[in-house]
């Protein structure tokens, strides 16, 4: 087990006997637990098994208001006692607790300590993660989305999973056509539908097998492989709740998972697809979306590939947020905004959105947290903010 240590103190106290009591206070709890206790800088802090604050000295309150929203709750203050560092945790667990959140001071004799951390680092062993699966790779062209799993986990509690586009083939090929009675659908070529749903059935399998609460595809290899698109799929597990994102893109799906957690609603992943400075308009589109989002919908083909079927859905005219979590799980954008247009051009993916954002759109074309943007019906930014900078992340404009 590691442990990771973040210490905070004021300048006005003795260096150095502040370092030989939390050496001290360190080695004592090694000795009673064998676990490895590592001081870190704040970029490694939820690297490990467990995460302190080691409060060192008294006038250290100031010191944990600075870097207050970059860590995340329940906030465990280590301290020795000496230099005033027990006065100065508990003003620090004070404010921890007007603001809302959860802490602890460990505090005490060595084996008291050590015995509350591995109570602690059991209750952490024991508790049960969401598991998202990553079905391929993220496309080839998702350059910028790459996630790292073990901060996923640290950061949003979830458990990514790495699965096969070849099991999704088998399944696939493992569900006769004769059987499948489709639901209700808007009408289509019922050939193509049927192909589409198979795929649907396919996905749904794997997420029963494995236990998960949602998934992303890198949906573009089924396009030579098994000739059809997962749009439909998607949108039918959207609908029941299930999280399905396209292109294996995971700070995309990690997005959905926020808005899904915060406001048990479902979003629409799209791409910007052209951005009006002067009207301060942004056109998103994308050829699926949960069907329980839209008003009305038709089918047409997948837009780049020009097969399978692609959904053209009719969003509700009102109130948006859109969210993007960063691939660095360290920041995300959120701003809301008005739908105030859907069309329906054929020079691009299937269902399309104009919305008339709130605050100035430079963040698109500046330094935008990659290309997939989550959409969901509302005004949940507070909430959303809320959320995300509790577990960390810093919000970017």
């Amino acid at each position: 087990m590691k442990v990771a240590i973040y210490p905070i103190r004021s300048p006005l106290h003795n260096e150095v006997m502040i370092e030989e009591n939390s050496r001290r206070l360190l080695d004592d709890l090694k000795a009673f637990t064998g676990f490895e206790y590592e001081i870190v800088d704040l970029d490694h802090l939820y690297d490990a098994d467990l995460s302190l604050i080691l409060i060192q000295s008294g006038g250290s309150e100031g010191e944990f208001k600075k870097i207050y929203n970059q860590l995340r709750a329940p906030y465990y203050l280590l301290t020795y006692g000496g230099n005033n560092s027990l006065a100065a945790s508990l003003e620090i667990l004070t404010f921890i607790n007007q603001q809302g959140k959860d802490g602890e001071v460990l505090h005490g004799n060595g084996s008291y300590i050590a015995k509350r951390i591995q109570e602690l680092l059991s209750v952490e062993k024991e508790r049960e993660y969401d598991r998202l699966g990553v079905i391929g790779i993220p496309s080839d062209w998702l350059i910028g989305s790459h996630v790292d799993y073990p901060k996923a986990k640290t950061v949003f509690g979830v458990e990514l999973v790495d699965l096969t586009t070849s099991e999704l083939i088998e399944n696939y090929q493992n569900i006769d056509q004769r059987s499948i009675e489709l639901p209700k659908l808007a009408s289509y070529d019922e050939k193509e539908l049927l192909e589409a749903y198979r795929v649907y059935l396919a996905l749904k399998k794997m997420v029963v097998d494995h236990n998960l609460k949602g998934l992303t595809i890198r949906c573009f290899d089924l396009l030579d492989t098994i000739k059809t698109t997962a749009c439909l799929g998607l949108a039918l597990l959207n609908r029941e709740g299930i999280i399905a994102s396209c292109e294996g893109d995971i700070p995309a799906m990690l997005s959905a998972y926020s808005i899904l957690k915060v406001t048990k609603e479902h979003a629409f992943q799209a791409n910007p697809a052209f951005i009006d400075r002067d009207k301060n308009t942004i056109l998103f589109a994308h050829c699926t979306l949960p069907l329980d989002m839209v008003d009305s919908y038709t089918f047409d083909t997948h837009f780049e590939s020009s097969i399978g079927v692609g959904i053209h859905g009719e969003m509700k005219v009102g109130d948006i947020t859109i969210l993007k979590v960063g691939p660095h799980l360290d920041s995300f954008y959120c701003e809301e905004g008005t739908l105030v247009e859907n069309q329906y051009k054929k020079d691009k993916c299937r269902t399309q959105i104009m919305l008339h954002m709130n605050a100035d759109l430079s963040y698109f074309l500046s330094h935008p947290l990659g290309n997939h943007h989550l959409i969901c019906y509302g005004k949940k930014k507070e909430a959303l903010v809320e959320y995300l900078t509790s577990i960390g992340l810093k919000e970017v404009f």
